[in-house]
């Protein structure tokens, strides 16, 4: 249950929170992704996993969870498609997105819950994120000192819970996207101006090996942030901010 100043319930406190996990042939990563959801502080909470095609375990690992989990399975089409898969099924009025090789920190949910109580008007809320490497990459030693080694402001889907009513209005992720879909669906949200607060906490763990679709090349970023301008210009938006920062009272320094 989301946490209070005073120790008392919430008015979250019965709030149902639906845990996306898209996942394509993550069988080495999944469990240990899983397990990070039961281990939250806060209920109630459903997990769905959205399996775009595995060929590997995946569907194995996901079967021994038995009914924590709901499993769902489609064809190979794209991780944003998989996330569409999820919300599809979602029963919960707040809606939240693990990617398969991530961890959560225990009270990420609650400690974003908390946000949502103090500020009722708020539409979405992220994290900061620690990155970290497999022993396997020999990147790792090299970029200890990196600044990708420090906390960074978590604009990955893995940091962010949102409102479930907040898609009807942004809409869903774009399953043409096969990467960038989350960059994209931020910025929609901004250009509907969704109240946005970024918490100062590393509450989301993202794990860097040799299959991450996080590689993103720079022209797919650039013509993501184009399609966005043009939507702007279409629409007569001055400016869409990004007003993630909570109230100065509330900020950690």
């Amino acid at each position: 249950m989301a946490e209070s100043e005073d120790g008392g319930k919430s008015f979250v406190a019965s709030s149902l929170i639906s845990c996306i996990v898209p996942v394509f042939n993550g069988e080495r990563y999944l469990r240990a992704a899983l397990d990070s959801m039961p281990a939250q502080t806060y209920r109630p909470l459903e997990i769905i996993v959205a399996d775009d095609g595995s060929t590997d375990g995946t569907t194995a690992v996901a079967a021994s969870y038995g009914e924590q989990i709901f499993y769902l399975r489609q064809a190979n089409v794209g991780p944003a498609a998989a996330r569409n898969l999820g919300l599809s099924v979602a029963r919960g009025e707040f809606v939240a997105f693990l990617d398969a090789d991530d961890l959560w920190y225990p009270k990420k949910l609650a400690r974003q819950m908390d946000r949502f109580e103090a500020r009722q008007e708020l539409d979405l809320c992220m994290t900061f994120v620690q990155n970290f490497w497999t022993p396997e990459l020999q990147a790792a030693a090299q970029l200890r000192n990196h600044q990708l080694m420090q906390p960074l402001p978590g604009y990955p889907l893995q940091t962010l819970m949102a409102k479930r009513a907040l898609f009807d209005t942004v809409g869903q992720f774009n399953p043409q996207l096969r990467i960038g879909d989350d960059t994209d669906w931020f910025l929609r949200a901004a250009e509907q101006r969704a109240i946005m607060e970024l918490l100062p906490e590393v509450l989301v763990y993202r794990r860097f090996h040799h299959t991450n679709l996080t590689r993103v090349r720079l022209s797919e970023r650039v013509h993501i942030f184009k399609a966005s301008l043009d939507r702007r210009r279409l629409n007569k938006i001055v400016s869409a901010p990004l007003n993630l920062l909570p109230p100065a009272k509330n900020r950690r320094t």
